[in-house]
């Protein structure tokens, strides 16, 4: 019992540790995961736990990106309060910071 016990711990430090991460982090992680289960030399139990790891952080990536979509519509609102919604496409615009002009 003690070692399950200890499992539940480091399980929930990870999760902790998880929220502190950014999307990039996400993303280098899960690709480790990714990596280590596609050798197939994982034992069954390390693998589930690989894969319990690939589905926390797949979470967390997607919650990161559904706080940006957020960020964006609300940038987009009109002075009224009400949406603008438009696709965002490499001609309407440009990342922060990119000196480079739109290619037309």
């Amino acid at each position: 019992m003690p070692a399950s016990h200890s499992e539940n711990k480091s399980d929930i430090a990870a999760t902790a540790s998880d929220e502190d991460i950014s999307f990039d982090q996400v993303l280098d992680r899960l690709r480790q995961v990714v990596q280590r289960l596609e050798q197939g030399s994982l034992p069954l139990d390390q693998a589930l736990k690989a894969f319990e790891e690939g589905v926390r952080l797949s979470r967390r990536g997607s919650a990161i990106l559904d706080a940006a979509e957020q960020r964006v519509e609300l940038l987009l609102r009109d002075d009224d309060g009400t949406e603008k919604r438009q696709p965002l496409t490499s001609g309407t615009a440009s990342p922060a910071g990119d000196s480079r002009p739109a290619s037309s």
